[in-house]
């Protein structure tokens, strides 16, 4: 688990120039897919959120994971594949969703087998998710679907950029990852942008991304740290430098804002929950 979290992070950061790639031709023009898996954490969200039920055959390893998978519990009608290619050729699965991640074997044997696939890249922004989500929900032929969510996502976009003008001032941050890594894009950076507050890590001169130690952590004082977990946990080595005297003296409870890892390691159907969950921590610690 603690792999594919530190390896879902820097998804976040891929600068990708194009949504997804839709392989072979004639899944272009071809009707809405019978019978359908997914290989993908992600895509298995997209495709639970998008789908038809009816029409959805198997989910990635990690669908059923409460702790990553925002969709849990919804996932848990449906079996697993573990994503090798021979599973999906006896499924004889319509399309297949995946990631751009994935094993590349696995593709390799789908344009072999022309078997259709669509493979789902991480958002840069949320105006590049709406693209997806649009594209997505249109393939599985069910547009009604991604128009909603669409829809849902910008309400509580607009919800959360009220707060910006409540305030006279803006409050710094940090937005800290596993061993200190500091963040500064993805979904996340972009929604704390529209809240209004500011982004510290430029004058820590850390580059796109890279690891704050607790002594500059410590000189600039950010007014809040972001910790993108739900509680830290002493056991994992990788959080223990949230658990410091020094930073529980500086930043005690009051002064962090917490979300739970599952409304942040698939941007998608997770995203409104997202968005109103950070409404809602601001709203409550940030005058």
């Amino acid at each position: 688990m603690v792999h594919f979290r530190r390896l879902s992070r820097s998804f976040y950061l891929t600068s990708a120039t194009g949504l997804f790639f839709l392989m072979a031709a004639s899944a272009a023009t071809a009707g809405a897919p019978e019978r359908i898996v997914s290989l993908n954490l992600c895509a298995d969200q997209m495709l639970l959120a998008l789908g038809d039920p009816a029409r959805i055959s198997s989910l990635g390893p990690l669908a059923h994971q409460p702790q990553v998978s925002f969709l849990a519990k919804k996932a848990q009608r449906y079996p697993l594949v573990r994503g090798g290619a021979e599973e999906i050729i006896r499924l004889r699965t319509d399309i297949v969703l995946l990631g751009s991640y994935d094993k590349p074997f696995v593709r390799q044997i789908l344009r072999r087998r022309r078997i259709p696939y669509l493979e789902l890249k991480p958002w840069p922004d949320i105006r590049a998710g709406f693209a997806q989500i649009k594209v997505v929900a249109a393939r599985l032929g069910q547009p009604h679907r991604g128009d909603k969510l669409v829809s849902e996502i910008r309400t509580a976009r607009a919800a959360l950029q009220q707060l910006a003008g409540r305030r006279s001032s803006s409050a710094t941050f940090l937005l800290i990852q596993r061993r200190g890594y500091v963040m500064q894009a993805g979904i996340t950076m972009e929604l704390l942008h529209l809240a209004g507050l500011s982004d510290l890590s430029p004058r820590l001169r850390l580059g796109v991304s890279a690891i704050a130690s607790l002594e500059e952590i410590a000189r600039y004082r950010p007014d809040f740290l972001v910790v993108e977990s739900a509680a830290v946990d002493p056991s994992d080595q990788g959080q223990a430098k949230l658990l410091h005297p020094a930073l529980r003296k500086l930043y005690p409870p009051a002064r962090r804002i917490l979300i739970p890892d599952r409304l942040t390691v698939c941007a998608g159907p997770s995203t409104p929950s997202l968005i109103r969950h950070l409404a809602r921590e601001i709203a409550r610690k940030v005058p």
